[in-house]
């Protein structure tokens, strides 16, 4: 009869390390002493040999929880320029102080970085559970998620989340809207400038673009994808605005703010008025929408809320609530200074 193999011990760990029993102890619970590569390689040895601490033990089984795990996929020097995200966390923070617990941020590169990520904070026990954003067809993160058992909230629509708990907006409805919008004003020439191609909201948001000028009956509706900053928003609208003006678009949807307001600058310099020669209208209401002159029309929700609403399901999750799907008010058109009927 063949005998079961060995079970592996915290001594197993240590030794693949090469730290104490006492190191690998530090690094599974989170505490200070040890460098950031060092805990990184415990984690390592750990993975490599199957082996986990004892999850009864958990502080989860109290439920109580110190820390939430957040990482975004973006570059730093984006996301200290856009307004949605300082936003979204804030509404985040005002939660999880109500709960004394804090909020672990970290940028990476790709979903790949972050799903490996989640699983060394989730393995270390550094979170007690997380918010998953910006979420791609096929996305890597679900299945990660789903097999480490973490308590997760995805901000996203259900189609891109799996059987994971989802906060969302219903952006289709809303892209429908400023499209039935222009085209009410009598624009019949209509370009969206939009976000990142991979994400999942992006491509939703161009389908129903594409369906609802052809509902509308535009006779031109034209679409680029950008990185969502204000340089790619500048290009873009530079490139739509330098054709001939009876083939360049009366009207143009940013998918934020950033690349509005580079737009608004772009018709200035090349001598166009907002909205007189051209309507431009925002994504994410924000402070920059009121501060340009003219002020600019926008697509408004309460991302400060959101934020809330995702940090509050999560609790509900860590507390033992069944998965499900939270949809939060759909954006509503906010029409300011910047849209008007087209010049005739």
């Amino acid at each position: 009869m063949t005998s079961p193999p060995p079970r592996v011990t915290i001594k197993d760990v240590a030794a693949r390390a090469g730290v104490s029993k006492g190191a690998v102890s530090l690094a599974f619970n989170h505490k200070p002493g040890l460098s950031e590569t060092t805990r990184e390689r415990i984690f390592a040895a750990a993975r490599e040999l199957g082996w986990e601490p004892n999850l009864t033990a958990r502080s989860l089984s109290s439920s109580r929880v110190d820390v939430v795990g957040l990482a975004i996929c973006r570059p730093a020097r984006m996301l200290g320029l856009e307004p949605f995200y300082m936003e979204f966390v804030s509404g985040v923070e005002s939660v999880l102080t109500e709960h004394s617990c804090s909020l672990l941020l970290r940028l990476v590169k790709t979903v790949e970085e972050e799903a490996g990520l989640l699983e060394s904070w989730w393995r270390g026990r550094q979170i007690g559970g997380a918010i998953l954003v910006d979420f791609r067809a096929d996305d890597p993160r679900v299945a990660a998620a789903e097999r480490l058992g973490m308590p997760v909230v995805a901000v996203g629509h259900p189609t891109l989340t799996g059987r994971l708990t989802s906060v969302w907006t219903d952006d289709a409805t809303a892209v429908t809207e400023a499209v039935r919008y222009l085209a009410a004003l009598g624009h019949r020439r209509v370009a969206r400038i939009g976000g990142a191609a991979a994400l999942g909201h992006t491509v939703m948001r161009t389908a129903a673009f594409d369906a609802a000028s052809r509902s509308a009956g535009l006779a031109g509706a034209w679409q680029v994808a950008t990185d969502y900053s204000g340089e790619a928003g500048a290009r873009a609208t530079r490139s739509m605005l330098t054709a001939a003006p009876q083939d360049r678009p009366t009207a143009i949807v940013y998918d934020n703010d950033i690349m509005a307001v580079a737009g608004l600058a772009v018709a200035a310099e090349m001598g166009l008025g907002v909205p007189r020669d051209v309507s431009l209208l925002a994504w994410d209401d924000s402070q920059l929408c009121r501060l340009t002159h003219p002020t600019l029309s926008a697509m408004s929700h309460d991302v400060h809320g959101f934020g809330a609403e995702a940090a509050r399901t999560l609790f509900g999750v860590i507390m033992g609530q069944g998965p499900g799907s939270h949809p939060v008010p759909t954006p509503v058109l906010t029409p300011r200074g910047s849209t008007a009927p087209p010049k005739v």
